[in-house]
């Protein structure tokens, strides 16, 4: 049983599940994970070195990838090793403060990428339909601020939640039937009021939810018309073939997040193993695929590749 601190009201270590009602299939759920984990990795790994080395690449459409690798760098790093951990070796122990870090990675960087796939759509709303304006609106110190911009939303829509929980009594047991530490999962052991949290989760979720999915898919009207304006054939499949890349990675990331909220609201009666799959499917996903979407479609970041490995293989 996990000891609890005297001088507090909240324990000294939470004892996370992994997938409950499945412990005994862990070694095998963690082989796709970790092929997953790995993927995500090399994937972003490679990416980010061929921007930082190609200066060719040094434009506003990489850079932001390079932003979107890094996110998705962290957001994976932030999760996979302890629930490989715990499907591994047991190890399901972790710290009340390393509970609560764990949390606001994960809700801090899931709202950076959302910011991120946002600030792509504006760059292809600009590259399409004001190309002469391109390089004078997306200028170096713009981009800065952009990134920055999406660092400070996060964190300051998050940063509340850690402190919120801190001042909790828990005496629902310390045991989380979960992978991670996960807002909702922490609340569900708390006693006392807990309606500003369920709120203000809900709040933030639809805010990020509504607002950067309502001005990406402006982006993508505006891009669309301008388009279909364009003359000949050939210039409409080009300006359509820039955006294929950024179209697949919101799909990678918005498409597993409402197919799990689906599934919580009409499944209600589902085992519990199944709603926290989807919910690791949603984390994972993303960082696995997008830098697989970007290699193969993009064909800057195509060529490079292939000359990386052609370099490795002679």
């Amino acid at each position: 049983m996990t000891s609890y601190n005297l001088t507090s009201t909240h324990p000294t270590a939470f004892l996370l599940m992994g997938v409950p009602g499945l412990e005994h299939l862990h070694i095998w759920i963690s082989i796709p994970f970790c092929s997953a984990y790995t993927l995500a990795l090399l994937g972003n790994c490679t990416l980010l070195s061929i921007i930082c080395s190609d200066a060719a690449l040094h434009e506003p459409m990489y850079i932001f990838l390079a932003m979107l690798s890094c996110i998705d760098l962290v957001l994976s790093t932030s999760t996979l090793p302890k629930m490989l951990a715990i499907f591994w070796f047991r190890d399901r122990k972790i710290n009340f403060y390393a509970c609560l870090v764990q949390m606001f990675f994960l809700h801090t960087f899931s709202i950076m990428e959302s910011a991120m796939l946002l600030a792509m759509a504006f760059d292809r709303y600009v590259a399409i339909c004001k190309p002469l304006h391109y390089t004078t609106v997306l200028t170096g110190p713009l981009i800065i601020r952009i990134g920055l911009a999406a660092v400070v939303r996060g964190v300051t829509l998050t940063i509340p939640l850690p402190f919120l929980l801190r001042r909790f009594h828990y005496c629902r047991g310390s045991v989380i039937a979960h992978c991670y530490c996960e807002h909702m999962a922490v609340v569900r052991l708390v006693c006392g009021d807990t309606r500003f949290n369920n709120v203000y989760g809900i709040a933030v979720a639809v805010f990020i939810a509504v607002i950067d999915l309502l001005f990406i898919t402006l982006s993508y009207v505006f891009i669309l018309r301008a388009v279909l304006q364009l003359a000949s054939r050939e210039a409409r499949y080009k300006a359509f073939g820039t955006c294929v890349s950024h179209v697949g990675a919101i799909l990678a990331f918005y498409t597993p997040a409402v197919l799990s909220s689906v599934m919580h609201r009409v499944a209600r009666q589902a085992a519990p193993h199944v709603h926290i799959l989807f919910a690791n499917f949603y984390l994972l996903f993303p960082p696995m695929v997008n830098p697989i979407i970007y290699g193969v479609k993009t064909k800057q970041i195509r060529e490079r590749i292939i000359g990386l490995l052609l370099r490795k293989v002679a």
